[in-house]
């Protein structure tokens, strides 16, 4: 059984600004995101939009208690609701599956400081350790940084309590949970689910992460293609992004109307070594379908050399379509960038700017996904 599966709503958030309209305004100026160069020198981010977080959040209890990667998911998955028709259909909410794609919670700079400055001098560092841990760290701390919480704050915030499952990986998380998410509908499992993630880039520990890895492009902000020689790397963005998929006679029948289809998503994991960025989108694209895209949203990162082999790799596959970065418009979002440009794809379909587009994420460590956007 292979049902279908229409793309019903979407909620966006990014640099960008907030809904489909202000990311297609932006994809189509083609000028640099709005970067922060200052507070994190020499690196650069994209920041998140000025929020009134009340729109979708209502309680200031609820608010206070998230992390800003969590309020930005949250968010977003008000957006794809209302943009869906279904924020005041409690029924349909009940049953509505949701699947997420999220890191983990930010630190407790302040704790991490003070043990790590006391350890310097301390007799037995072992035992130092235990005791500050043990004694330091609050038990909601440590449940802030369940990647899972983004899925609990938006069943107790929107009332979506149908079954959920939350992947946790960089960029094969976002692509597994779209996998994931259209082949239950497509199979006739279910008819409805939420499926989307979030992430904040305004966080020092994550740029100390990806600076030891040497995968950070620092300041100027240069456009991802054009950073193999200069800065190679990613610039990170804040940014989430929901949808809504249905099956077409679920859509049918409560009169949704249908933005787009998304038809199929493959994944992949290779070894990377020369060559092989490319040999997997080569075999990824037959597995999604893809004939001849009009447009490519590329997920790539600026990490060199891989995103140079997507590039070459994409010209042959599809030379004719127009390629677009999406670390261009938002930054890059790890998990986010999936859904964030399946989201885009399908905005782009609806207003009748493609008719097939291609999304294609290239992790910058592991990972490879395909995916394919067509009208309902």
């Amino acid at each position: 059984m292979s049902r279908p599966v229409l793309v019903t709503g979407l909620g966006l958030v990014s640099c960008a600004g907030e809904g489909i309209e202000a990311h297609l305004a932006a994809l189509d100026a083609g000028a640099a995101p709005r970067t922060d160069t200052e507070t994190f020198a020499p690196y650069c981010v994209h920041p998140a939009p000025p929020i009134a977080w009340d729109g979708q959040i209502p309680k200031r209890s609820d608010q206070r208690q998230m992390e800003a990667w969590q309020r930005l998911g949250v968010y977003a998955a008000g957006l794809a609701l209302d943009s869906a028709g279904v924020k005041d259909d409690a029924a349909l909410k009940q049953a509505l599956h949701l699947v997420v794609a999220a890191g983990g919670g930010e630190r407790d700079y302040a704790v991490d400081g003070a043990i790590l400055t006391g350890l310097r001098d301390a007799a037995d560092p072992g035992a130092y350790l235990n005791e500050r841990l043990q004694n330091d760290l609050r038990p909601t701390l440590f449940l802030a940084q369940l990647s899972n919480l983004l899925a609990g704050n938006i069943a107790i915030v929107h009332g979506v309590t149908g079954a959920s499952r939350t992947f946790m990986g960089e960029e094969s998380a976002g692509v597994d949970a779209l996998r994931i998410a259209q082949a239950r509908v497509a199979s006739g499992q279910i008819d409805a689910i939420l499926v989307g993630g979030s992430y904040s880039a305004e966080r020092p520990d994550v740029l100390v992460v990806h600076e030891m890895g040497g995968y950070l492009a620092r300041a100027p902000y240069r456009p991802v293609f054009e950073r193999a020689d200069a800065a190679p790397g990613f610039i990170l963005g804040s940014c989430a992004a929901f949808l809504m998929l249905e099956s077409e006679a679920h859509a049918a029948a409560r009169g949704a109307r249908a933005l787009a289809r998304l038809d199929r998503v493959a994944s992949d994991r290779t070894r990377r070594i020369p060559g092989s960025v490319a040999a997997s989108l080569e075999a990824l694209w037959p597995q999604a379908g893809l004939t001849a895209p009009d447009r490519i949203l590329s997920g790539a990162t600026g990490v060199a050399p891989i995103t140079l082999e997507e590039q070459d790799a994409l010209a042959r596959l599809a030379p004719d379509a127009g390629l677009h970065a999406l670390g261009d418009v938002i930054g890059h979002g790890l998990e986010v960038v999936a859904p964030l440009g399946a989201a885009l794809a399908a905005g782009l379909v609806a207003a009748g700017s493609a008719r097939e587009v291609a999304v294609t994420t290239v992790g910058h460590r592991r990972g490879e996904g395909v995916l394919r956007l067509v009208p309902a």
